[in-house]
């Protein structure tokens, strides 16, 4: 079972979607060193994320974005400001739409 997981509805359509959790992804490799890999779909993407104690993935669709993570033992210390920070960037995300 995952140590986070989020669920943001949207309204954006997946092109916009995409768009949002690419930069998302860009960010986080810049901002805390993980490797992102991203797959685009017809009706979903997948974007995997990993290193410096966080394994986890992004699904992005029309409508939703469903992001799971696994924390190293280093990072499940810091689970609650890990957890509130994403919180915070996916909600940034959806006003911006």
């Amino acid at each position: 079972m995952p140590d986070i997981q989020l669920s943001r509805t949207h309204s954006l359509g997946l092109p916009t979607a995409r768009q949002h959790a690419q930069r998302w992804g860009e960010q986080a490799a810049e901002k805390f060193g993980v490797q992102c890999e991203y797959e685009s779909g017809d009706a979903q993407d997948l974007l995997r994320f990993s290193g410096n104690g966080v394994d986890g993935r992004l699904v992005v669709t029309a409508s939703a974005f469903e992001l799971e993570a696994e924390l190293g033992f280093l990072a499940a210390m810091f689970k609650d400001s890990i957890e509130a920070k994403l919180n915070a960037q996916f909600d940034a995300l959806i006003a911006k739409a």
